[in-house]
């Protein structure tokens, strides 16, 4: 569970520097990090790729590795665009928005909208791929009473951290013993933090219970079903998540909207394929 502690801290010190300083640090430094650590997201779903491969090749399904790869990313993209998750997961961040109190007349958050512009790349990173119209909503509202804008923070930033490809596999792979996603994705959920909280508040801090709950309950869940994870389903999860891992990357840099939530149930064929198929 240190891959999910870690991502508590994180967030919890990423609000602390976005109350302190967080106008103090220039668009440019926050968008040259999201870049970086975009790079950093393709580079490791490279590797993750290539360990997966690996791994499913010296199980029963051998040479099928490429064959589970292709059909597990095809069909569960299809899936989830039949189904449209992503466009699901933006509905229920604008609902979420909406069933906050109203934001009363006055003087405009001149700081929210560069802010929260510039954090959108990022928060898809942390795969909350739902953020984009729960931070625009936020970015042209208006100054809130306190509750309400520490409801927002809180919501927002629960949303921001806890929906996406990431917390799911990266939660997976850590139940299973591996943390390496979930440290990967706390670096992105701080500094996607230090931006929400400049233009949201303390409430951003208290999404990290939201973080416990999620991304603990499944990583224990992970642990407790321990055993029906063989090496050929690692093997087949991480090939997978690994080709979704640089696609996020791809998001992050922001070269190309891919849409990558629709793409969660590639995991769930590669699971079938590798029970089929092991």
């Amino acid at each position: 569970m240190t891959g999910v502690l870690l991502n508590i801290v994180t967030v919890l010190v990423g609000t602390a520097t976005g109350l302190l300083f967080g106008r103090l640090i220039p668009e440019r430094l926050r968008q040259i990090v999201f870049y970086a650590l975009g790079s950093c997201t393709i580079g490791f779903g490279a590797i993750t790729t290539v360990d997966g491969y690996h791994q499913l090749s010296a199980t029963q399904v051998g040479s099928f590795s490429a064959l589970v790869l292709v059909i597990s990313l095809v069909a569960g993209a299809l899936t989830g665009e039949a189904l449209r998750i992503e466009h699901r997961l933006e509905q229920l961040g604008q609902w979420l928005h909406d069933r906050l109190p109203r934001r009363r007349a006055g003087a405009t958050d001149g700081s929210a909208g560069g802010v929260l512009a510039r954090s959108d790349s990022g928060g898809t990173a942390a795969g909350a791929d739902s953020t984009s119209t729960a931070a625009g909503a936020a970015a042209g509202a208006t100054a809130p009473a306190s509750s309400s804008h520490f409801a927002e923070g809180f919501m927002t930033a629960s949303i921001f951290f806890c929906v996406g490809a990431m917390t799911f596999l990266g939660s997976i792979q850590a139940g299973l013993g591996d943390p390496s996603t979930l440290y990967l994705k706390s670096l992105l959920d701080g500094i996607a933090a230090i931006a929400l909280t400049t233009a949201l508040g303390i409430g951003v801090g208290f999404s990290a219970l939201t973080i416990a709950v999620v991304e603990g309950g499944i990583a224990l869940l992970a642990i407790l079903l321990g055993d029906f994870f063989t090496p050929a389903i690692i093997g087949s999860l991480n090939l997978t998540g690994g080709v979704m891992l640089i696609a996020l990357g791809i998001e992050i840099i922001g070269i190309k909207k891919l849409r990558v939530a629709n793409m969660l149930p590639a995991l769930l064929v590669a699971l079938v394929l590798a029970v089929c198929l092991g």
